[in-house]
């Protein structure tokens, strides 16, 4: 698509991939933000896109974090406006109705890695090393990761991980939940692909009920998640593929599910 210089956008049976594309270690500055933005906005508005996956075009790099460059001399008010753009992208991520898969492979570090703390299952090859290592040139992750990572890992191993600032291995990121599962790096596509179609085979309604429930009430009070439990519940209830899902059920056949 002409309209992306730094991503690659592509869908494949519902998967909707994007990719990372800036040569030739996928270091963000300002433009490739915005055009991840616009890709992810792009594809969550694709009624044929069922599930969104953050990838990488390149064979050793997921993302070696900002362009450094882009931090020279910006400023207190440069940077404030740096922090507004990423953190946009974070809610976007975190309030999207659709699944969000990341395949992670080669290097993964700062930015690019920090956007796949809010996607709901991390893929990553048994070759990636991946960390946030902002400590060393005193800054910290902009994009969420002070609060994702203590959601996802706990607050002990997110704070170790912050203050040490060093790379772990894929299977080290395995062992403390920063990754959920290991792929050989040559089927690491395949996988990931196959595991997005079999969710795009599922109700959406259901899957993006599931997925809000989990990702925006797991910020809210006990009660204030069952609330929203409650308004996704009753909501589904209405739904014509929820009526479908009991039929079928009943008649014993599979459901026919309707976008």
């Amino acid at each position: 698509m002409t309209e992306y210089q730094f991503v690659q956008l592509q869908v494949v049976n519902r998967v909707g991939w994007l990719n990372y594309n800036k040569p030739p270690i996928n270091a963000f500055h300002w433009q490739m933000v915005d055009e991840v933005h616009r890709g992810l906005k792009q594809h969550m508005a694709d009624r044929e896109v069922r599930v969104i996956v953050l990838g990488s075009a390149l064979e050793k790099f997921f993302s070696a974090g900002a362009d450094i460059a882009s931090f020279k001399n910006i400023g207190e008010a440069g940077m404030r406006d740096w922090v507004n753009m990423v953190h946009d992208v974070a809610r976007t991520l975190r309030h999207s109705r659709k699944p969000l898969l990341a395949a992670i492979n080669g290097t993964a570090v700062g930015g690019g890695l920090e956007m796949t703390l809010h996607c709901d299952l991390r893929f990553a090859a048994t070759n990636a090393r991946m960390g946030q290592p902002e400590i060393a040139i005193n800054f910290i992750p902009p994009i969420g990761a002070t609060q994702a990572l203590a959601r996802l890992i706990g607050r002990p191993r997110a704070i170790r991980l912050l203050y040490d600032g060093t790379l772990l291995s894929a299977q080290e990121a395995h062992e403390i939940g920063l990754v959920d599962t290991l792929v050989a790096p040559d089927e690491l596509r395949a996988e990931v692909q196959a595991y997005g179609e079999t969710l795009a085979s599922k109700p959406p309604e259901a899957l993006a009920a599931i997925r809000q429930s989990i990702t925006l009430g797991g910020g809210m009070s006990f009660d204030g998640g069952l609330a929203m439990e409650a308004d996704f519940v009753v909501s589904l209830a209405e739904t014509a593929n929820f009526n479908e899902g009991v039929s079928a059920f009943l008649e014993k056949r599979a459901p026919q599910w309707k976008d």
